[in-house]
């Protein structure tokens, strides 16, 4: 291991003392030898160069994997700081109006779950392929994608609970969500701000916003009255106005 990256790394110095200890050894004049050792030198620095930038693609490669995985893990799925799972809670409330809105979400959740499983599924089987840096630029403006069209659901439930009294419960699981899902986006655009560095892309960081905390809500206790509750899988679509 040590010895080749000795090799990979060290390779041009160690050709160039070897032609100048041979040249002097057998005393060749120094017109010839010395072309010879510049050439050695621009080629080992263009590699060196082209080393590191390899480097650095496959290091962006790897940091947006693990920010896809995160965003699957945490914000997706059934976990419960999935925005979906909070938007769920607001059955809780009496508003029919409120839960035609909910269930239109719902049915969104499925699609949009299924969108970022193909897309995990993607990623991870170009990184087993060693494929991930080619398709680095398009994986990045997936994963943007994704989160813009999850943030309008962030947005929508943010001005709904703004008018609407919702359960304290949910405001606090909304908060909760809050503070990790805005440190996945300060990750997200120092990504982004990186990789625009070592390759061409019209997104932004600024692009990937942060999402409001709920302050000052009025809020009422959950109900628990189950007769009241619409199933979320009942067809009728409605937006809340």
């Amino acid at each position: 291991m040590i010895l080749r990256t000795i090799v990979s790394w060290g390779w041009s110095p160690i050709l160039i003392t070897a032609v100048a200890v041979i040249g002097y050894l057998y005393d060749w004049p120094i017109e010839a030898v010395a072309p010879a050792l510049g050439v050695i030198l621009v080629i080992g620095l263009a590699v060196v160069v082209a080393g590191a930038g390899e480097r650095e693609w496959e290091r962006s490669s790897l940091r947006l994997k693990e920010l896809a995985g995160y965003f699957n893990r945490r914000f997706a799925g059934d976990s419960s700081l999935s925005i979906f799972t909070i938007i769920e809670t607001v059955f809780n409330v009496d508003n029919p109006k409120l839960w035609d809105w909910a269930r239109a979400c719902d049915m969104s959740r499925r699609i949009f779950n299924t969108w970022c499983g193909s897309f995990i599924s993607r990623v991870e089987s170009d990184v087993r392929t060693r494929r991930l840096p080619v398709y680095l630029r398009t994986y990045l403006n997936e994963l943007w994608l994704i989160n813009n069209h999850y943030y309008e659901f962030v947005e929508q439930f943010y001005e709904v609970a703004e008018k609407v009294e919702i359960p304290q419960e949910t405001v606090d699981q909304y908060n909760r969500f809050v503070m990790e899902y805005n440190a996945f986006v300060q990750s997200f655009q120092e990504s982004i701000s990186e990789l625009k560095k070592i390759a061409r892309t019209e997104i932004e960081p600024p692009s990937v916003k942060l999402a409001k905390e709920l302050s000052g809500v009025k809020s009422v206790p959950a109900t628990h009255e189950e007769e009241k509750k619409p199933s979320p899988t009942t067809e009728h679509k409605g937006y809340y106005l």
